[in-house]
Parts: C-alpha cells; sequence; structure tokens
C-alpha cells in the first residue's frame, strides 16, 4: 500500500512544480504556478496557492513517509557514532596528525548536521506543515547544504592528504599540523560565507489551499528560477566538482602507486585490501554527493527554462542519500584508521589511555630465555582501569 503511494508520489513530483509567483502564468499551454491571495494572520506574509500537481506531491507518501524515514536513519545511526567518533579524537588519540584532524572537523560537521535533523523530521510528518518559524527553517536549510560542501572539503583534504602519505611516508612533522589546523579553519569561514545568501530569502512560504508553511519545498518563481540557480552553480562548481576532481584523482594516483610496489606475496594481500578500500571510499562519495549536486543543478536550471520543477522527485531522493554520508562517515574512520579501531575497541573495553601504554611498555618489554625456555618482563603492571 505505501509502496504504491510512494510510486504516485514519485510520479507527481516528476511532473509538477513546486513553486509559485505573484501571477497566474501560462506557458506552452500549462497552468503552473498559483496566485497571492491570503495573508496568514500568524505569519502576516502572504499566502499563495500551488496547482493540483502541488497539493498532491506535498500530501504523498513520498514526502510524508519515505523522507522522514530516511531522516529518521540518519540521525539514530549519525548521533551516536559521529559522537563517539569526536570522543575518540578529542580525548582518545594523542597523537593529531593532519588525518586526525580533518576527520574531527569532518565528524563536528556531521554532528551539527544530525542534530538538526529532528526539525525536518517533525516537518515531513506534520504533513510538510513548518511550525517553528522563519529563523529556524533558514537555519536548518544552512545546515542542510553547508554540511553537504563542508564533508566535501574535508574528505578532499582526507584524500590529498592519504596520498601524500603514501608517497612520503616519513613527512609527518608538527608543521604539517598546524597547516591542517589552518585549512580546516579557512573551510568553515568558507562554508559560513557560502551560506549567507540562503540567510537573505525567506524560505518559508503559506500555502493557502493546503493551510500550511513549507520551508524550501516552494519557493517564489523570481528567487527560485534565477537567483537559487546562480547560486547553486556557483556552489556546485567551487564546492563540488573541482573538489570531487581532485578526489578522484588522489585515489587514481594511490591505487597507481599501490599497485606498482606489490611485489611480496603478504605484502601484496595487505595492498590489495587498501585498494579495495580506496575504491569504495571512492564509490560512497560519489553515490552520496555525485547525484545531488547534479540533479540540484539541473531542477534549478529546467525551472530557470520551463518554469517547471520536473526533476523535483529524483532531485529530493539525490538529497537523502547525501544526508546519508552523516551517518556513513564514522564507519569510513573505522575502517581506514588503525589508530581509530584501537581506540574505539578500547573505548567499549572501558580502558583508560594510560592503561593502554602501560600495556604496549609490558608487552613490549617482555624478554624470551632460552634457559626456562620462557619469557620473562621487566614490567607486570598491566591492571585495566575503569574508563
Amino acid at each position: 500500500m505505501w509502496g504504491r503511494r510512494l510510486l504516485v508520489g514519485a510520479v507527481l513530483l516528476s511532473t509538477c512544480c513546486l513553486i509559485v509567483s505573484g501571477t497566474n502564468s501560462t506557458k506552452k499551454g500549462r497552468n503552473f504556478v498559483g496566485n497571492v491571495d491570503v495573508v496568514n494572520n500568524i505569519t502576516g506574509k502572504l499566502g499563495y496557492t500551488v496547482n493540483e500537481f502541488a497539493q498532491k506531491v506535498l500530501t504523498s507518501g513520498l514526502t510524508r513517509v519515505f523522507l522522514p524515514l530516511v531522516y529518521i536513519i540518519v540521525f539514530v545511526v549519525g548521533l551516536p557514532s559521529n559522537a563517539i567518533a569526536l570522543w575518540v579524537f578529542f580525548f582518545r588519540t594523542k597523537k593529531k596528525h593532519p588525518a586526525v584532524v580533518y576527520m574531527a572537523n569532518l565528524a563536528i560537521a556531521d554532528l551539527m548536521f544530525v542534530i538538526w535533523i529532528p526539525f525536518k523530521i517533525s516537518y515531513h510528518l506534520n504533513g510538510n506543515n513548518w511550525i517553528y518559524g522563519e529563523g529556524l527553517c533558514k537555519v536548518l536549510v544552512g545546515f542542510f547544504y553547508g554540511n553537504m560542501y563542508c564533508s566535501i572539503l574535508f574528505i578532499t583534504c582526507l584524500s590529498v592528504q592519504r596520498y601524500w602519505v603514501i608517497v612520503n611516508p616519513i613527512s609527518h612533522t608538527r608543521k604539517k599540523t598546524k597547516i591542517a589546523l589552518i585549512v580546516s579553519v579557512t573551510i568553515w569561514i568558507i562554508i559560513m560565507l557560502s551560506t549567507i545568501p540562503l540567510y537573505l530569502y525567506d524560505q518559508t512560504v503559506y500555502v493557502t489551499n493546503l493551510n500550511i508553511t513549507t520551508c524550501h519545498d516552494v519557493l517564489p518563481l523570481s528567487v527560485a528560477a534565477y537567483d537559487m540557480f546562480n547560486y547553486f552553480l556557483s556552489l556546485g562548481i567551487g564546492l563540488f566538482f573541482l573538489p570531487a576532481v581532485l578526489i578522484t584523482v588522489a585515489y587514481a594516483l594511490m591505487i597507481k602507486t599501490l599497485n606498482a610496489s606489490i611485489t611480496d606475496e603478504n605484502i601484496g594481500k595487505k595492498r590489495k585490501r587498501a585498494i579495495m578500500l580506496i575504491i569504495t571510499v571512492l564509490i560512497m562519495c560519489l553515490v552520496c554527493f555525485l547525484p545531488s549536486n547534479v540533479l540540484l543543478l539541473v531542477n534549478y536550471g529546467t525551472i530557470k527554462e520551463t518554469h517547471v520543477g520536473n526533476v523535483y522527485a529524483v532531485y529530493i531522493v539525490a538529497l537523502c542519500l547525501s544526508a546519508l554520508n552523516s551517518c556513513i562517515d564514522p564507519f569510513v574512520y573505522y575502517f581506514v584508521s588503525k589508530d581509530f579501531r584501537e581506540n574505539v575497541r578500547n573505548t567499549f573495553l572501558c580502558r583508560s589511555v594510560r592503561t593502554v601504554e602501560r600495556m604496549q611498555i609490558s608487552f613490549s618489554s617482555m624478554k624470551y630465555s632460552r634457559k626456562t625456555n620462557s619469557y620473562t618482563s621487566s614490567s607486570t603492571n598491566t591492571k585495566t582501569s575503569t574508563c
């Protein structure tokens, strides 16, 4: 039953446009917008009517069931996993090398996005009716797109840094960690500046014939067709396509370097596993971010040319995929970083950092005695302490 409703919702989304303008308009014989006719008593803003297709979209199972279900999964998985990742990076990781700096910032970005998701879940479950005011809607939209581009930039930094480590394995210095910190601060400044335009436009629209207030789903035609198109085109080129090229090149060079160094059979197995991991991470990045950014431009480009957003269904599904990245990242840290895996295990085993260090010293100081045919240790203090 739900499957049929979702299918109907997807078809409707692909044939309608969630945009409005100040007057009734017709293009190529199609009536695609409504008119301003009512003032919302609560917000004091003008109300817009939308056509029959848009009404069915805003009441379909795709927006009221499928989207909140995906965001619930992102929240339930992403909140604890990113919180644990931050705990490990800040309190369990002793050596703050560049990769740790980038991964910690990526976890912060994901966590800042995840904590706002309950508002989006509530919005969709409430029939796409936003009840939290214009300010919170702008913040939600800003964090949504800001997180996507912030994640792309930090993943790019991680990719370039990992390639540099493979090419120059003895290049870890304090200076490089400072550079990583400077790069991270620069990225945060870029993201904050790039999301400012989202706060300059009203993101909420009162739909009179449904008696709901939408958040970013319905926009005036002049804003959606021109301002948003130019804005997202700039973001797409500068903050996605160029970084995506760098990520792809970095991973391709990593695979080439690792393949060329496969000689010993045992080392070869490890290198092959590393290559498979690199390919997996690359595919994950492309699946999460490529469709959403391409369809983002296609959606607003179509609105600009035809005033009809006929790819909106695929576009919002792609945005869900980009949101899933926030709960996938911590598992990538786990498989990519050996130190991260060990710190997570020690955290769940309730071992303190000092305890782990004592255990490592104890094991490393054990010596084999040929006379007694056994191991002797100069340190026996291996008691574990609670976290």
